[in-house]
């Protein structure tokens, strides 16, 4: 129970349906803060009282579990190592994978519980012995992204008790229900940058590092003070000394951490047709060796039509239509419709990064 609205009638629920359900609130935070900013995170000390009213409202026992230490190991020196390598992360998949559905599921079961119940839009549903994950019913909340890293055993005792509803009838619930918590605003960002500043939190953790940015001739445009200030795609914050030939606004094209410089160029040099990615877990079974789908690079990007095949070192995908600003680091989620058939971490594509085989 995180403290918010989605978690809340998750429990709820469940309550409802007959099951013993008793509400667990994750210390990921070594020096949580007292109060939310805005509504950035979900691991204040604020949070976790609400949690803990919304456990008391529903008749359910409540426990905070400190978490921290695993968190730091497991979320927070990877992300910090994947920005040091010139890459682009998602922690929120990582402690799905890590923590949630790993260490508290583990904890879960040795105490004797059958699974671990989230407030994420997505749905499971058997299938020939198989559980497999699906999308969210309201498309404007689907978070089957950020759970596509999860494997069989971790599924089969997951439950997602809101992946059949609309964002918009689980406040109406909440609010039926008396829940203090209905009309809180939704948790985004990275929870353990709660001011949502990256780029200085990054720098407090590994300094700054200044170097050249070069645009794709080589030709030096400009200099920055620690290349884990940029990713792929990024036009803000370039504070470019010599202005394009053709005028056009400049993009960061690759990240080169050996050199430190960071490269940039027209928008059309973000386009990418090919991509590869290591670590693939096909988390609804395993799929034949190449077959048509989407690919899905960010937790609310759209779907790109591809062809995904199994290569040395994990996967390939030939886009039918060219995606833009596709980082090494992001994760790469295949669907087959509104089934999740997996995920893998980009490795690179046919404009940056290495292929399957180089990184695996």
């Amino acid at each position: 129970m995180s403290g918010g609205v989605d978690s809340a009638v998750a429990a709820a629920r469940l309550v409802e349906a007959g099951h013993d359900v008793t509400g667990v609130h994750l210390a990921l935070s070594r020096n949580p803060r007292s109060h939310r900013e805005g509504s950035r995170g979900c691991c204040s000390l604020e949070d976790s009282f609400d949690a803990r009213r919304a456990a008391d409202r529903l008749g359910i026992p409540f426990y905070v579990w400190d978490f921290s230490d695993r968190f730091a190991d497991e979320v927070i020196d990877p992300f910090i190592a994947e920005y040091q390598a010139g890459r682009t992360p998602n922690p929120c998949l990582r402690c799905n994978e890590r923590i949630k559905f790993a260490a508290l599921l583990e904890r879960g079961l040795d105490l004797g519980y059958d699974a671990v119940a989230t407030g994420h839009y997505a749905r499971t549903k058997i299938v020939d012995g198989v559980t497999k994950l699906y999308r969210s019913v309201d498309p404007g909340k689907d978070q089957s992204y950020v759970l596509a890293v999860l494997n069989q055993d971790q599924l089969a005792h997951s439950l997602f008790p809101l992946g059949d509803s609309l964002k918009t009838n689980v406040r109406r619930e909440a609010a039926a229900l008396g829940l203090s918590v209905a009309d809180k605003p939704d948790s985004n960002d990275i929870c353990f940058i709660p001011d949502g500043d990256t780029p200085g939190w990054l720098s407090e953790k590994i300094g700054s590092n200044d170097g050249e940015i070069r645009d794709e001739s080589g030709d030096v445009v400009g200099h920055h003070n620690g290349y884990h200030h940029f990713t792929i795609g990024q036009r803000r914050g370039l504070r470019l000394g010599v202005p394009a030939p053709d005028g056009k606004p400049r993009y960061v094209l690759d990240i080169e951490p050996v050199t430190n410089t960071v490269v940039v160029g027209g928008a059309e040099g973000l386009t990418v047709r090919h991509i590869e990615a290591i670590r693939p877990v096909w988390c609804s079974g395993d799929p034949a060796d190449t077959w048509t789908g989407q690919v899905q690079v960010r937790a609310h990007g759209d779907p790109a039509p591809a062809t995904i095949s199994t290569v040395p070192g994990g996967v390939a995908m030939e886009l039918e239509h060219p995606l833009r600003g596709v980082a090494p680091g992001q994760a790469a989620v295949l669907y087959d419709g509104d089934l999740v058939v997996g995920s893998a971490t980009i490795s690179g594509t046919d404009r940056s990064g290495m292929t399957a085989e180089q990184a695996a």
